[in-house]
């Protein structure tokens, strides 16, 4: 399956581990071109501009998406692809249970990645 990375540039670490656990798994795994927030490199509205559409792309040649939500956090941007990811009838998937209501364990992040794996197999 390819599967598109999404979420706040600031969560690098999570983005490494996720993207290395899904490739050790079997899919292709496409992410962010740099780690804008988690690196403090400054870019202009133009710039983001062109990397969200970038992005977008990516996500029109995915399978699905995997939201990187640490802590529940989804920003603007991660909003907007997985809105488009939505309306390209794309598989969303979150590294975190987006359902407030249900306790955030490391189980839930595992199994997580594991629906992924899942999905892939059963094709």
């Amino acid at each position: 399956m390819i599967v598109t990375l999404c979420g706040s540039t600031k969560f690098k670490d999570e983005f490494e581990e996720v993207a290395k656990k899904l490739a050790l798994e079997g899919h292709a795994v496409l992410s962010v071109n740099m780690f804008a927030h988690a690196d403090n490199i400054e870019l202009t509205t133009e710039q983001k501009i062109k990397l969200d559409n970038a992005h977008k792309e990516k996500i029109n040649a995915s399978d699905a998406i995997f939201v990187i939500n640490k802590d529940g956090y989804i920003g603007e941007s991660t909003f907007s692809e997985i809105d488009w990811a939505q309306r390209m009838n794309k598989q969303i998937y979150f590294l975190e249970n987006p359902n407030p209501e249900e306790e955030k364990t490391e189980e839930n992040k595992d199994n997580a990645a594991a629906e992924v794996t899942n999905e892939k197999e059963a094709e």
